[in-house]
């Protein structure tokens, strides 16, 4: 399953200008990568090298009612925590979601976002994948200039992406880290998610890469499933810190009934190479309620997913 590597933009906000700036990245020589699905990059500094690193991943539900809303409160319980994060992985984003979050004041102020300029991944879909980098542990240090558009191809079904950023350490410059923002092809796809993840971890092995960490929505819907990060020599961090026993904590479809049968499930994963996970929590969605005309509203959750919290060391 062999995909050309897109390029994106990855940017920060101008409070003089009023608008996200694109900057221009490092880029590695080779353009093509094997991969699946295809996958988009960003290389930067990192600011302060302390060791840890806290990660939240979370898909916030693209379909259910009141998607603007359900976000911010997503996003308010994400910032507004004791423990602010240093890298946001949010999939299942649809382009007014999109708009929304790019123009949070918090945001704005805070963070490095990818494709802010540049809605290429979002198009002809209905939903696409954002990372969030913490502006105070980050730095470029690169002139903001945009890249050129690569070339899109592979073989899934839902034409998700992998969004890939390379951190480089200042005490080790000829390496990255990768960071890499997962959504898996959704149910019945087992066949292309096993394939995904074998190239996936695949990319974490390229020549100069040190390791790196996926993270998000592995839908994993089945038993096989479950064995593929183990099958591709990854180290679950759920199981790492918390056991065998414990590894059916279920982030999907929690205290929901659903029409299609399926039932709770540990669809959302950490998945790492050459890092130590040192903490993990769920994070569990709050309610919203859904007004219905000539009825009583209803209450929701803000995500069928429940969000990951994962601190690591490199």
């Amino acid at each position: 399953m062999a995909t050309n590597r897109l390029w994106r933009t990855l940017s920060a906000f101008n409070h003089s200008t009023r608008r996200w700036a694109p900057i221009l990245p490092w880029r590695n020589a080779q353009s093509q990568v094997t991969q699946a699905p295809s996958l988009t990059s960003r290389n930067l500094n990192i600011d302060t090298w302390t060791q840890r690193l806290c990660l939240i991943s979370w898909n916030i539900d693209a379909f259910s009612s009141r998607p603007i809303s359900r976000a911010q409160l997503i996003l308010d319980h994400i910032l507004e925590g004791l423990k602010s994060p240093d890298i946001i992985f949010l999939q299942g984003v649809t382009l007014n979601v999109r708009a929304s979050l790019l123009n949070d004041v918090r945001v704005r102020a805070g963070f490095l976002v990818t494709d802010a300029e540049d809605q290429t991944s979002f198009e002809d879909v209905p939903f696409a994948s954002m990372t969030l980098l913490s502006s105070a542990r980050f730095a470029s240090g690169l002139d903001s200039q945009k890249e050129g558009d690569g070339i899109e191809g592979g073989e899934n079904i839902y034409r998700r992406d992998a969004l890939c950023v390379d951190i480089i350490p200042p005490t080790a410059p000829g390496t990255v880290f990768r960071l890499i923002n997962v959504h898996l092809d959704s149910l019945g796809a087992e066949y292309y998610r096993a394939r995904q993840m074998k190239i996936l971890a695949n990319i974490l092995r390229e020549p100069g890469c040190s390791g790196g960490i996926l993270a998000g929505d592995f839908n994993a819907m089945y038993p096989e499933d479950h064995e593929l990060v183990d099958q591709n020599k990854l180290v679950d961090a759920w199981v790492a810190l918390h056991g065998r026993a414990d590894s059916d904590k279920s982030t999907w479809s929690v205290g929901v009934e659903r029409s299609d049968g399926l039932g709770p499930g540990r669809l959302d994963k950490v998945a790492m190479m050459g890092s130590k996970a040192m903490e993990m929590e769920l994070l569990r969605p709050g309610p919203i309620e859904v007004p219905r005309p000539g009825e009583k509203p209803v209450e929701i959750p803000w995500s069928d997913h429940c969000g990951l919290r994962c601190t690591f060391a490199i």
